[in-house]
């Protein structure tokens, strides 16, 4: 190889890094769809369509940013290579998901809580990545 010689990861590389990554997104989807739904049902969470309260709103930003850890660890975990890359990528799209999310509720309810959704995205993925960083580097 000289130095100009670009390496190209093989194909199963790739579906593996997909696959990693595509796993982690459902683990925070259904996750979150999940608790989202037993809140309703539980009469912990409003109907649907009303109103809550900035403390409901706190708790779910947390169980939601701790599910965005673990999807994160999911990812990185199952990652052939660079799992703190990977994770960072399921970060990104989570960040471009919770921006879509935020312009299509703007103006539904309190703005803090879509923000906070786009601004925690990244260090939750930071997080899950690097606990599986350093379980890989202790062996």
């Amino acid at each position: 190889m000289t130095a100009f010689t670009v390496r190209v990861p093989r194909r199963r590389t790739l579906h593996r890094s997909a696959l990693a990554i595509l796993a982690g997104l459902g683990t925070v989807v259904l996750l979150s769809h999940a608790i989202d739904h037993i809140m309703h049902v539980a009469g912990i969470f409003p109907r649907h369509g009303r109103p809550m309260s900035d403390g409901l709103l706190l708790f779910a930003l947390a169980y939601r940013s701790l599910l965005g850890v673990l999807g994160c660890l999911v990812t990185a975990v199952l990652a052939p290579a660079r799992p703190l890359r990977h994770a960072l990528v399921l970060g990104g799209i989570g960040t471009i998901l919770a921006g879509l999310g935020a312009v299509a509720m703007w103006g539904h309810g309190p703005a803090w809580f879509p923000l906070a959704l786009v601004a925690s995205a990244m260090p939750c993925a930071w997080l899950g990545g690097w606990i599986e960083e350093r379980a890989r580097a202790s062996g």
